[in-house]
């Protein structure tokens, strides 16, 4: 599938397009990932059937690192490439959809996307209030610290991510690792010094006043982040009235259950774009 880039918050932003041309779908990827963690999404029926299109965040795959790191490497800066992006695209209406540090992006891009946003998804994003009840809201585990280290070595690179998957998961943990690797390290640094007061707006607080369909999708076996913390939110526009579960996956639900987490995924777009 060919890279195409546009100019958004002063940076080339590469960005993947399926040949579908249903309902809009713009997926955006977690910390020190990339577009390619949603290949099977991209391609395939799903992509066949919908306007899929998965972004580059600044620093990671195929952007451009940020010229001012300070300025870009936050929630509310990644937010703002975000909505360019999706305006430049004609994606307006399109359904949100953000894993991991995605959903957090998505969450503080909301209040830009809306009204027209068609709906919002988010998986291994546990909403986060300030200050931030980390201790809840993530599982205990040691590959947690790599998500935030400038510099990582090859071991730790290997560990966060395989802490990305369910424990017994047999996929290839090659490209995964690649990603982390080629990510601009100042992202993790930065955004890791952005968790403070107006470093990003209360998520909580955002779920609990949207006023649209909000979807929130949880691997069965995740490692990073607690199920029963989400679960315990105020969300009135919660899909279906609950968190859906995707089972056998860990943290990476659409590259380890892609057919469950398609369907899942297609069940929301259909029904908010009925």
């Amino acid at each position: 599938m060919d890279i195409k880039k546009i100019n958004a918050g002063g940076q080339q932003i590469a960005y993947r397009e399926s040949s579908g041309t249903g309902p809009a779908v713009m997926l955006i990827h977690g910390n020190s990932a990339s577009s390619l963690t949603f290949e099977a999404q991209l391609t395939g029926e799903f992509g066949q059937k919908y306007r899929v299109v998965a972004m580059d965040l600044p620093g990671h795959g195929e952007s451009d690192r940020a010229a001012d790191p300070a300025s870009t490497y936050h929630m509310p800066g990644y937010a703002a490439v975000v909505a360019d992006v999706a305006k430049q695209l004609g994606l307006e209406t399109a359904v949100f959809v953000g894993w991991s540090l995605g959903g957090h992006i998505v969450l503080e891009a909301a209040p830009s996307l809306l009204p027209n946003a068609a709906g919002f998804v988010i998986f291994g994003t546990p909403p986060l209030a300030f200050p931030p009840d980390m201790e809840h809201s993530f599982l205990p585990n040691p590959a947690m610290g790599a998500a935030f280290a400038e510099e990582l070595t090859e071991e730790q690179m290997a560990g966060f991510a395989a802490a990305c998957l369910a424990p017994d998961c047999t996929l290839d943990l090659t490209p995964f690792v690649a990603d982390i690797a080629r990510t601009d390290g100042r992202a993790r640094a930065t955004m890791a010094a952005s968790i403070a007061p107006d470093g990003y707006t209360d998520e909580v607080v955002i779920v609990g006043n949207l006023k649209r369909p909000l979807a929130v999708l949880h691997g069965e076996k995740e490692q990073l982040v607690s199920e029963p913390y989400i679960s315990a939110l105020d969300m009135p526009t919660l899909w279906r009235g609950a968190v859906q579960i995707v089972e056998g996956s860990g943290h990476t639900p659409q590259a380890e259950a892609p057919e469950q987490f398609n369907a899942l995924l297609s069940a929301f777009i259909d029904e908010v774009n009925a």
